[in-house]
């Protein structure tokens, strides 16, 4: 009689999913719909690789479509993740085979009933047979009838098994032992029995040489169930040649065991991988995402984590399909947010954009009016409204700020030109100008990063005011435009700076067009500085033909300082770019 280790290697068995090479989204459909419309049992571990394979492809073909728009200069802004016909179908077919894998479960349930209930049927007849020697030579044909049914019974409740099978083997060897009168019969058996016994431990200890432990192992399961419907062998040998069988059985079972061991091992690994990438995109603040920069930033990022994604192999069975799915949403809900903030800002833009054009149309309609007071008011309010109303691309909007100054300057100038003799106005402008100067100091003293706003708020407002008294027109325009001197002269500094940092950044550029790519371009450079050292020379020259009289208060050679100071502003930069150039190609 078998002892607990030999049911419970016999109860041994492992089925893995039908492995094939599945290249397109398509082709995973293909055999879903197979599976879904025909007799096949679906097998819960193909069904789990199918769903990786279809969605690692889908993945893989989303992020090629999003690289290939941008790379042929698609507006990032634009692009909307469509539809996917493929997936909908295959989700379709997989809610079919779910519904058919529980239909098929209560099937095989009422099945595995019936047959216990057939098993147990025999087991008392073979039982009833075992009464005495005589019952038992009498019944020896039918003995043999009722071990045929049995085989060819199928599966029952896996928490019976084990139980019925001992008692049936319990009952088939009483049987043998009783088997007296027709001892060669059972001689006969006992020697045939043994042998087939003998030629499966034989082919059991020959599969320690079969390379592939997988392999192996599954033909050894094959050899468990020829061992389990054979009948006993003698007495005396019952032990012996099942321990042969069971030692065989051991070697390939720790093969297999060490072999899965370190499959899990590697696929916890990769499980712990996935779980890192998933916490990183996770771990990504969309709500800090103001600007486009910052989600181009973050795309790039995510591509370069699903490119990780992609060399990681699989995660342990009951793990890889819900990681997978973590990893999914996460970059659905990325994607999804992107192209929600891109759409909202799209719409935000075109929202400012048409505020500003209506206010540049009432500002052009009030620009000959000739109700000063109210009017006035009207234009100042709207440069308030303006000031308030939120981006709008910058090409557009330098645009509409240019007609909207020229409509509000057109009124204001004929308001002053009308009301120069009002010296009480005079006066209050002055004051106006003179806090607004004030404003402009303090801009030199904190700058700031949104300078050139600041500076355009300030000089609409100043440019708003009216006249002031003859007396200190030249004494607040000298301090209005030495202030606004230092102010562009920051903004230039600035500007240079941003300007030359770009220029060093795109120097390698430059490089790759040629050997002489540098050269040239610094022969340029040089024809440029030349060129305006000449102009400052030109300028200074002109300068020094005016006297010390001639130059006090004369508005034209204020205006040809700055431009000297610019040039030499010009030159430095220039200078600054062939530095640049010389330190490349070192």
């Amino acid at each position: 009689m078998m002892d607990s280790q030999e049911n419970a290697l016999l109860q041994q068995s492992t089925l893995d999913p039908a492995k094939k090479a599945y290249a397109t989204k398509q082709e995973v459909l293909e055999r879903v719909k197979e599976i879904a419309h025909s007799a096949e049992v679906p097998n819960k571990e193909e069904l789990d690789m199918l769903k990786t394979i279809f969605y690692k492809i889908h993945l893989a073909e989303r992020d090629a479509q999003t690289k290939e728009y941008l790379a042929a200069g698609g507006d990032p802004e634009k692009y909307v993740l469509l539809p996917d016909d493929t997936e909908e179908a295959f989700k379709a077919e997989m809610q079919i085979i779910k519904e058919k894998r529980a239909k098929i479960f209560l099937q095989q349930e009422e099945e595995k009933q019936e047959n216990l209930a057939k098993k147990l049927e025999i087991i008392e007849k073979i039982k009833a047979m075992t009464t005495s020697p005589e019952e038992a030579n009498k019944s020896y044909q039918e003995f043999k009838t009722l071990q045929q049914e049995w085989k060819e019974i199928k599966a029952i409740p896996a928490d019976k098994a084990n139980e019925v099978w001992k008692n049936y083997q319990l009952y088939v060897e009483q049987f043998y032992d009783l088997l007296k009168l027709n001892n060669e019969a059972r001689e006969y058996d006992f020697k045939k029995n043994l042998e087939a016994k003998t030629k499966l431990c034989e082919a059991a200890e020959k599969l320690a040489e079969e390379p592939d432990v997988i392999s192996a192992f599954h033909q050894l399961q094959d050899l468990h169930q020829e061992y389990r419907e054979i009948g006993p062998v003698a007495k005396e040998l019952r032990e012996e040649i099942w321990t042969r069988f069971k030692n065989a059985s051991t070697v390939i079972n720790k093969k297999h065991q060490q072999h899965f061991e370190d499959l899990r091992a590697k696929e916890e690994e990769n499980l712990a991988n996935k779980t890192a990438l998933c916490e990183k995109i996770e771990a990504i603040n969309l709500k800090e995402k103001k600007q486009a920069s910052d989600w181009e930033d973050a795309t790039k990022a995510i591509i370069e984590i699903q490119g990780e994604w992609k060399k990681i192999g699989f995660a342990p069975q009951k793990m890889n399909v819900k990681i997978f799915e973590r990893f999914r949403i996460a970059n659905d809900e990325f994607f999804s947010k992107k192209a929600e903030f891109f759409k909202n800002i799209k719409s935000q833009y075109a929202e400012n954009l048409e505020k500003k054009q209506k206010l540049v149309e009432k500002a052009k309609q009030l620009a000959d009016s000739t109700e000063w007071k109210k009017t006035g008011d009207k234009l100042i309010q709207m440069q308030r409204e303006w000031k308030n109303i939120g981006y709008v691309p910058r090409k557009q909007g330098d645009q509409l700020w240019k007609e909207f100054l020229g409509a509000c300057n057109k009124f204001f100038d004929a308001r002053n030109k009308l009301n120069a003799g009002a010296r009480s106005e005079e006066h209050a402008n002055l004051d106006k100008k003179r806090e607004i100067i004030a404003k402009l100091n303090e801009l030199v003293e904190n700058a700031g990063e949104h300078l050139q706003k600041n500076m355009q708020d300030l000089i609409a407002e100043y440019n708003a005011v009216g006249h002031v008294p003859f007396k200190e027109k030249d004494k607040v325009y000298q301090e209005y435009h030495e202030v606004m001197d230092k102010l562009y002269k920051t903004l230039r500094s600035n500007n240079a700076k941003r300007h030359i940092h770009n220029f060093k950044n795109n120097l390698k550029n430059v490089a790759e067009k040629g050997v002489n790519a540098l050269d040239n371009e610094r022969g340029r450079l040089l024809r440029r500085y030349d060129q305006l050292r000449a102009e400052i020379t030109t300028y200074e020259n002109n300068l020094g033909f005016l006297n010390a009289a001639s130059k006090k208060g004369n508005s034209l050679v204020e205006e040809m300082n700055r431009k000297v100071e610019k040039l030499k502003e010009d030159l430095k930069l220039v200078k600054e770019k062939i530095k640049a150039i010389d330190a490349e190609n070192k």
